[in-house]
């Protein structure tokens, strides 16, 4: 991977555009990246990372951190552009992050969501071509290009010194966890888990079915219960060996003892069954004596009761029979009932009515009021006329009205049309005119329309004009600059040259070998071979010369054809704007013709304003037409109505007159037809229902005493003496069928104790002595008692006899589901501790994963050793050690050896400078290592952050010599560093430069600068 180029927009401390051209700085093969603290020089290596991966480095990528600069102004995207070579591919990738930019519609901001673009450059085209606008696929392109990840990146080719610091004094932990992100030993640390997780689910397995064994053990000594097996359980844990063989046996010991005492308990149940049958002979004789004995008792006892009951039974009797003959009375009671409250309701509402009447009516007859009411109904009979009349008087006066309220809205009518009409003329006229000059402006808004678009290319071809004359005098510069730049080299490159060919013979003489013949001369013996001068030029430094004056020739052309390329695009804006004018005429400013543009844009919009109104002001004139001829129609109708309404009106007076006369003779002394009629309506009401009163009083009269009459006659017929004593003989029929029920109730007892002391056995058991069926049933409740037990004994030995068989064939085939789960076990069990470090035969307990880190950190070791050697001048090495510390495991040890002691001792014990090149030198071989794991992807650009500072002048230049030879493998190493003397000792440098407005860099080889 080599980088060619690098530009940075509004990130970090970098408010502008920065340009880093990396082909420069890495022709010099080792460049010093140096500024003041806070400048951005780390900056510059998070942009190298963001374009790369679209993040910055894991310790810099703080949550809630933005890319953005703070010095950016409002509009300036944040981008990070990068040209890289990877393998034979030349690719270009530009990202921008999420930010914030202004709306595009009215204020405030949005979020711009992240891009990325990456693009190819095709030699045989000599274009760029899109690869991919997705960030997903972008970055799995470089990863899979590079073979690293991001944090395998930072580690190799921006090299952390701090960290390598803190890697060369850490433990084997710390070491493990660091060699493990960059060689991605994920899959080893996957195989000890997976065999670890084997072995516990394989541990928990037989666990489980240990456990299911000892429950299984545990329930057949809870069924075995009573048995001397019981006494003994099984013992044990899951896991233990021999728990199998343990529980079997003791399973078979417990069957044959459950089958014993089966056998027992049967022969028992046996014996019981026979001692209850006798007992419940017994018992049932004793019961069957006891209970003739107790009937004959309690028919004796029953039958002295009755006799106390004759006098009662004998008076209930009689109160049944006087009961009966009253019943033929009751109707005539009844009637007798009815007819005294219709009287007196009859009575009280005659007095009512004549209450309502006046005095010299109170003691009228039904005859008399009936002939008033007829003569009020006569009199009522002639008032209809009048209340007709009354009717059609209040229709004629609310037609009357509603004509007056017609002629005063058609008077209003009128007056409005006359008003209306008498300005129609002047309005027709004004909006007659208005259409005119709407279809006017429409014509001159096409015309201006016609002028504004050509204005409008000429402005835009002008500032376009003035751009290009920008750019073609900066272009004339750079031209200029390259061009001296080009002599310049050219002369440094014939220089180098001509002082070389002066040396040629030196250079040659050191080729000589003693026997072997010269290249110029052909001989054999090199009595005095040239010896090499302090100015001495070698093929490197001509060739670096020479590739300097290159690519200065390669920069002079590409500025030429900028040059041309803007003045052919600047003459073809100048004919453009020259195109709309007379000829002859001057190049016009732009300023001019954008007074020119504004005052044809307000023309033309003033104009279609206008030309807008063309619709509205035709309708404008359509709708006052209509309303004209509405108007007018509405006149002539409001005319034709009030000649009407005149002949209407002289007929409803003529008929007011009539009907005021016949409401006049109606009303008589009332204040109108309706009272007159009320008083007569009421008077009549009255007078019926006093009428109707007297008559229904008078019935109700004659009804009670027909009653009377009827019930005296049918007391005497059934033998009462008086109504009033036949009323007190009537039962209710609750009463009669209560004493019903008490003297049948008498007659079923008698009947019944007659039968009980019938029965035959009755009288013999009441001879015999006394039964005894309580000391029976005792005799019975010990033999049932005693069966039970025998029962409950056999039911729970053939229960215990069968669970236990159920038990142990389960058991049974529990050990035989566990034997290969068990061997399974033990199998995974011994390659889980080995690869863990655990097991016995693991004598270092170095763990898998530690295993394959413990071969890479010792290729490490390796590659570091050969540099750090140079940098100590042949004192230290690096080894790599698999030694155990105290009760830690192995496997990732690392010592220095001292060659002025020849004692291995801890890298802790370095001093702060041999701290540094020891931990350099490690990155390094690191770097080498992971390159290689990686898939041997060339490094061809590497970044070493800081640490210089704490080496001595001798030190540092053997550490520069070391990483100037990494030119051998064809690379160019950036020092990050504020060290003054790599300043003086290193000629490339890129100088970070902090400002106010934002950091910018400044591009230097041998003092010159080259880019800003």
């Amino acid at each position: 991977m080599r980088l060619h180029r690098l530009e940075i927009t509004a990130f970090g401390p970098f408010g502008t555009t920065q340009r880093i051209d990396f082909d420069a700085l890495s022709s010099a093969g080792l460049f010093l990246l140096h500024g003041p603290t806070g400048a951005g020089k780390t900056s510059v290596l998070d942009a190298v990372c963001f374009a790369l991966y679209g993040s910055v480095p894991g310790v810099r990528q703080t949550p809630g951190t933005s890319l953005r600069s703070d010095h950016a102004p409002v509009g300036t995207y944040t981008e990070v552009l990068l040209e890289l070579t990877v393998g034979d591919r030349r690719l270009e990738i530009t990202r921008r992050p999420a930010q914030q930019r202004p709306k595009k519609r009215g204020g405030g901001f949005t979020t711009e969501k992240a891009q990325t673009w990456l693009r190819e450059y095709d030699p045989a085209t000599g274009e760029w071509a899109g690869l991919s606008r997705s960030h997903q696929e972008t970055g799995e392109e470089i990863t899979q290009l590079l073979g690293m990840s991001r944090e395998q990146f930072c580690q190799v080719v921006l090299l952390p010194q701090g960290d390598f610091a803190r890697f060369l004094r850490a433990d084997a932990e710390a070491r493990g966890r660091l060699l493990g992100r960059l060689f991605d030993t994920r899959r080893f640390a996957a195989v000890e888990e997976r065999l670890a997780e084997l072995r516990r689910t394989a541990q928990q397995q037989v666990e489980d079915g240990d456990a299911r064994l000892l429950t299984l053990a545990h329930r057949m000594t809870q069924a075995a219960g009573g048995l001397d097996a019981a006494r003994t359980p099984v013992e044990g844990r899951p896991g233990d060996p021999g728990l199998a063989d343990s529980v079997l046996t003791w399973a078979a010991v417990a069957r044959t003892e459950a089958r014993e005492a089966l056998d027992i308990a049967d022969v028992r149940l046996t014996a019981a069954e026979a001692a209850r049958e006798a007992a419940r002979a017994a018992l049932d004789a004793e019961n069957d004596l006891a209970a003739r004995q107790a009937r004959h008792a309690d028919a004796l006892r029953r039958r002295e009761r009755l006799t106390e009951q004759v006098p009662e039974r004998d008076r209930l009797q009689h109160a049944l029979d006087r009961g009966l003959k009253a019943d033929r009375v009751a109707p005539a009671l009844g009637l007798r009932r009815d007819a005294e409250r219709e009287h007196a309701a009859a009575h009280a509402a005659r007095e009512r009515a004549r209450a309502l009447l006046p005095p010299d009516l109170a003691e009228a007859g039904a005859e008399h009021l009936s002939a008033l009411e007829h003569r009020l109904r006569e009199e009522l009979g002639g008032l209809e006329a009048a209340r007709r009349a009354e009717r059609r008087a209040a229709a004629v006066a609310e037609e009357r009205a509603v004509l007056a309220r017609e002629a005063r809205a058609d008077e209003d009518v009128l007056r409005d049309a006359a008003d209306w009409l008498a300005g129609w003329e002047p309005r027709r006229t004004a909006l007659a005119e208005r259409v005119e000059a709407a279809r006017d402006a429409a014509a001159r808004a096409e015309h201006l329309a016609g002028r504004l678009e050509p204005a409008r290319r000429r402005l835009a071809a002008a500032r376009r004009r003035d751009s290009l004359a920008q750019d073609a005098r900066a272009a004339e510069a750079r031209l200029a600059e390259a061009r001296e730049r080009r002599n310049a080299a050219h002369e440094s490159w014939l220089d180098v040259k001509s002082r070389r060919l002066e040396g040629i013979a030196a250079e040659l003489a050191v080729a000589l070998t003693p026997g072997d013949p010269c290249q110029v001369c052909g001989s054999t013996d090199h009595p005095a071979p040239a010896r090499t001068t302090a100015g001495h030029v070698d093929r490197a430094t001509e060739d670096a010369a020479y590739a300097a004056y290159s690519r200065a020739e390669e920069t002079r052309t590409a500025a030429e054809r900028e040059l041309a390329v803007t003045r052919e695009s600047w003459s073809a804006a100048r004919t453009e704007v020259l195109a709309g004018a007379e000829p002859g005429a001057s190049d016009p400013e732009a300023g001019e013709l954008a007074g020119e543009v504004e005052e044809l844009a307000r023309l033309h919009a003033e104009a279609h304003a206008l030309a807008g109104q063309t619709h509205g002001a035709r309708e404008a004139l359509a709708r006052a037409e209509r309303e004209h001829e509405e108007r007018v129609a509405a006149q002539r109708e409001a005319e034709r109505r009030v000649a009407a309404r005149t002949s209407r009106r002289e007929a409803l007076e003529r008929e007011q007159s009539a009907l005021d006369e016949e409401l006049a003779r109606g009303r008589g002394a009332f204040a109108g037809v309706a009272e007159h009629a009320t008083r007569l309506e009421r008077r009549i009401a009255l007078l019926v229902d006093a009428a109707g009163a007297v008559r229904t009083a008078e019935l109700a009269a004659r009804r009670l005493k027909e009653a009377d009459d009827r019930l005296a006659d049918a007391a005497y017929r059934a033998g009462f003496a008086t109504p009033a004593e036949a009323a007190g003989a009537l039962l209710g029929e609750g009463a009669r069928r209560d004493l019903q029920q008490r003297v049948d109730a008498w007659r079923a007892e008698a009947a019944a104790v007659a039968d009980r002391l019938a029965e035959p056995g009755t009288a013999e058991a009441a001879a015999r002595p006394p039964a005894d069926p309580a000391a029976a049933a005792a005799a019975h409740t010990t033999a049932e008692r005693a069966l039970r037990e025998a029962d409950s004994a056999l039911a729970a030995a053939r229960e215990r006899a069968t669970g236990l068989a159920g038990l142990s064939r389960q058991a049974l085939t529990e050990v035989r589901r566990l034997g290969p789960l068990r061997e399974e076990y033990d199998r995974v069990a011994r390659l889980a501790a080995l690869t863990a470090g655990t097991s016995a035969e693991n004598e270092r307990r170095m763990r898998l994963e530690s295993y394959v880190l413990a071969a890479r950190l010792e290729q490490v070791a390796a590659a570091a050793s050969a540099r750090l050697q140079r940098m100590s001048s042949g004192r230290y090495t690096l080894v790599h050690s698999d030694a155990r510390s105290g009760g830690k495991r192995s496997g990732l040890g690392l010592h220095v050896v001292d060659a002025w002691t020849g004692n291995e001792r801890d890298t802790a014990t370095l001093s702060g400078g041999e701290t540094f090149f020891a931990s350099l030198a490690l990155a390094l071989g690191l770097a080498d290592v992971v390159t290689d794991e990686a898939g041997g992807v060339r490094l061809d650009t590497l970044f070493i952050d800081e640490g210089f500072g704490s080496l001595d002048e001798q030190t540092l230049d053997e550490v520069l010599d070391v990483l100037d030879s990494l030119r051998e493998r064809d690379r160019s190493v950036g020092i990050v560093s504020h060290v003054g003397d790599l300043r003086r000792r290193i000629p490339a440098q890129l100088e970070v430069v902090k400002a106010r407005q934002g950091s910018a860099v400044r591009l230097r080889t041998g003092g010159d600068a080259l880019s800003g």
